[in-house]
């Protein structure tokens, strides 16, 4: 019984190990991916936080007509 007991939990670590090993790879193009970005508006200061997007740094949105400024970049 212990011996089935050791198989058993060596072959789950053994899985687990093989699944950490392997590389992630880059989700197909227009997938949504995690981003952790913030941008403020220059003109009245109001801020968004983006946490997902389709590429790994997306065109910066609009607020009061004009592009808002990157605070937090994504590498931080």
């Amino acid at each position: 019984m212990a011996l089935a007991a050791v198989v058993v939990i060596w072959r789950i670590g053994m899985a687990m190990l093989r699944a950490l090993a392997r590389p992630n790879e880059p989700p197909p193009e227009g997938e949504m991916r995690k981003v952790n970005l913030r941008y403020r508006c220059g003109v009245c200061g109001a801020e968004v936080r983006m946490t997902q997007a389709a590429e790994d740094l997306p065109p910066s949105p609009r607020h009061c007509q004009e592009d808002m400024d990157l605070v937090a970049s994504p590498y931080d």
